[in-house]
């Protein structure tokens, strides 16, 4: 399954300082493959949490120094003012604030002649509510006309926990990566989710933002540079290039640490923008493994890896597997419970990728 695993020891021997010395002989090709195993290791045990912040705190400081840089910037909510995190943004600019109560789709109504006058609307409220509850609106009076309206979605997927099925979307990337025009992004910690923020509001054109509730891991470097339609590359690999977005990023990537310590050496990327797709650097990525697992908490069609699938049967048709809710609604109960009955864990990612290299041969 793992070339540098299979030859490891052999054709090397230690030098005095106990280090792998590197002989000339037929096995060079070994060799190479070793010491980019060795290389892959590194780079995925340097990804270390800093702590646990929920991304949506990440969307209300964002929004916060958005407004602050820009006078455009306005925001909307539908009752959920703290859920949002919205409130440091009322606090510092009311004259800039809009409460739409329960009524979504009048608040896209609104964003939508907010946008029309020149400012720079951001809307907020739960996924759902967000997409599945406001779709006509969206679609007629943002995505068609190309309207700037950052639409701002909180508590996506099963980690919503407690309040069940009815709340936690799982279809709605699919839904907006489908309206012509709409950029989709799904950043994966607090960090991420803070430059995302400020990023889109100097993007012109609809966006549909989506973050979550509960504290999360803090691994991406507050200093990295967010820039939209790019992918992130988290660690190089030899063997799998493992795609994730959004939670599943972090679960990735102990996915993938525990991989390495069984020898097999994984890419992986993080995708935060779902639309544009980053197709260059996916393809680069999989020349080099030619297997393939995509990770997102979002239902397997219309998704990332729908999204990836239909750009490698174009162009690069390779062993891919899905981590994703299979078809299925979510239900009440903790997050990390959820993740592991709806197969988003990570025991997920690591029989996907074993499974993957299995096809592979």
């Amino acid at each position: 399954m793992c070339l540098s695993r299979k030859y490891a020891d052999k054709g090397n021997t230690k030098n005095k300082t106990g280090n792998l010395s590197i002989v000339p002989c037929s096995c060079i090709p070994v060799f190479k493959s070793l010491i980019t195993h060795r290389s892959s290791l590194m780079n995925i045990y340097a990804i270390q949490s800093t702590g646990t912040k929920a991304t949506r705190d990440g969307f209300g400081q964002g929004l916060l120094e958005a407004a602050q840089r820009d006078p455009r910037v306005v925001a909307l909510t539908a009752d959920l003012l703290e859920s949002l995190q919205m409130q440091h943004f009322k606090k510092a600019f009311p004259e800039r604030f809009f409460q739409c109560g329960i009524a979504e789709a009048n608040m896209m109504g609104i964003a939508a002649g907010l946008a029309i006058g020149g400012k720079i609307p951001f809307t907020g409220t739960f996924a759902n509510f967000s997409t599945g509850r406001v779709y006509d609106q969206i679609r007629q009076s943002i995505a068609y006309s190309h309207k700037n309206v950052k639409i701002c979605a909180s508590h996506a997927g099963v980690t919503l926990g407690e309040d069940g099925a009815t709340h936690q979307i799982l279809e709605d990337m699919g839904m907006m990566r489908m309206l012509p025009g709409m950029t989709v992004i799904n950043p994966c910690d607090y960090n991420q989710t803070k430059a995302a923020t400020l990023a889109i509001a100097e993007h012109h054109g609809p966006v549909y933002l989506r973050f979550g509730r509960p504290a999360w891991p803090v691994f991406i470097p507050e200093t990295q540079k967010f820039e939209i339609g790019k992918a992130l590359p988290l660690a190089d690999g030899s063997d799998v290039t493992i795609f994730a977005t959004g939670h599943l990023v972090w679960t990735c990537v102990e996915a993938a640490k525990a991989l390495a310590a069984e020898g097999i050496s994984c890419g992986l990327i993080n995708i935060h923008t779902i639309k544009p797709l980053d197709e260059e650097t996916i393809l680069d990525a999989v020349s080099k493994t030619r297997a393939v697992v995509v990770a997102e908490e979002h239902q397997r069609n219309g998704g990332l890896g729908d999204a990836i699938a239909n750009l490698l049967a174009h162009r690069l048709p390779v062993p891919m597997e899905y981590v994703g809710v299979n078809d299925s609604f979510g239900e009440s109960g903790k997050p990390a419970e959820l993740l592991d009955k709806y197969g988003l864990g990570q025991k997920d990612v690591i029989w996907a990728v074993k499974d993957v290299l299995d096809r592979k041969g």
